[in-house]
């Protein structure tokens, strides 16, 4: 089966699959993985592509010339663990906002301020994605992985995910390979039986729900707020919206060691630990979207014949406008990249995974 890449990604960008799979239950995936074993000593590389909610990639428009498996398993199940507690695993193809609408149609709460995020559960762990003020670090208590260098199952702790602001161990280990060393199988979380949020914890949330820091609303309140921030910025996927066919943040929101690095009116926030909630004394978080357009380069601002552009909505947000490459996709970034070191002194990291392509 050949398929250009572009129909899996929300991007609409990437050349042909040399070989496509679709992997629809979890023995499907694991015998894909036993017949794709990573090795170390062979060259690093990205011998094989697994793609879920293709959210978070960037695919070279020449596609990829090896193995392509779509994760597209379903499936969740619910356990209670204690008064108010219930443990839900979910299948790593499930999509993310329609299990997030699942838990809380459930009467559970945790998940409320990640709605409306691209993707699928599986990619979740290995971005430990966040949004609002809440990442998936915080209530993941495990996840199952097969490892395709010890060619075993495994089930990886929280505190083996060693989770970190965008990052966790299963996107460390793929940085150093060049391939995923872990397929994820399904992830497992902690959620609250409650119909109250989280404490919100996020200005731009707590105001649009003319609510203080720290307070709890119904989680279903908080769900119909998030997803309307969102759709204004152009982050919920709509196929007719442009300014949707991205890959959300396309950078990080930078951290420094020394405050004294950023221009005086930057905006500052804490870096927290994503598992115990503490504050990292002695570094500091910034906006990259405050960056960028302090930099000079405003929503919709583009190179070239305009084929790819910053949203019209939100500048953190590198766009296709619907014939795009991905090559006017990197030319964007490139100038972004360079506009705000030159003004700035620092360097933003891109947030999706680059396949056969780089900066």
């Amino acid at each position: 089966m050949t398929k250009d890449l572009a129909e899996f990604t929300t991007f609409h960008l990437g050349g042909p699959a040399a070989k496509l799979h679709i992997g629809e239950t979890r023995d499907e995936l694991v015998d894909f993985s036993r017949d794709h074993p990573l090795s170390l000593s062979a060259q690093p590389a990205a011998d094989v592509l697994f793609i879920g909610g293709g959210s978070n990639l960037l695919v070279s428009d020449s596609g990829f010339d090896a193995d392509v498996c779509v994760i597209a398993t379903k499936g969740v199940t619910m356990t209670d663990t204690s008064e108010t507690e219930t443990r839900v695993t979910a299948e790593a193809g499930e999509n993310w906002d329609e299990f997030v609408a699942f838990t809380l149609g459930c009467g559970l709460s945790g998940l409320e301020a990640l709605s409306g995020i691209p993707g699928s559960v599986g990619a979740t762990p290995i971005q430990n994605v966040g949004a609002y003020g809440t990442e998936v670090a915080e209530l993941i208590t495990s996840v199952e992985v097969f490892d395709r260098l010890a060619g075993q199952i495994r089930h990886l702790s929280a505190v083996e995910l060693e989770f970190g602001y965008r990052t966790s161990a299963l996107k460390r280990a793929q940085q150093r390979t060049g391939t995923a060393q872990y397929l994820v199988l399904s992830v497992t979380f902690d959620l609250n039986r409650s119909p109250d949020s989280l404490p919100v914890r996020y200005a731009q949330l707590a105001s649009a729900l003319d609510v203080e820091i720290g307070e709890s609303v119904p989680a279903t309140l908080v769900r119909t707020s998030v997803i309307s921030l969102r759709r204004s910025k152009g982050m919920v996927v709509d196929p007719g919206d442009h300014d949707t066919w991205s890959a959300g943040s396309f950078f990080t929101n930078p951290i420094v060691d020394d405050p004294a690095e950023l221009p005086a009116e930057a905006p500052r926030y804490p870096v927290t630990d994503p598992l115990s909630g503490s504050t990292i004394e002695g570094r500091t978080k910034t906006s990259a979207a405050w960056l960028i357009e302090h930099a000079g380069f405003s929503k919709g601002f583009s190179v070239g014949e305009g084929r790819a552009s910053l949203s019209t909505k939100h500048t953190l947000a590198l766009t296709n406008r619907g014939q795009a490459a991905t090559e006017d996709v990197l030319e964007l970034a490139r100038t972004v990249v360079d506009g705000v070191n030159e003004k700035f002194g620092i360097v933003l990291e891109p947030e999706p995974t680059f396949i056969a392509c780089s900066l």
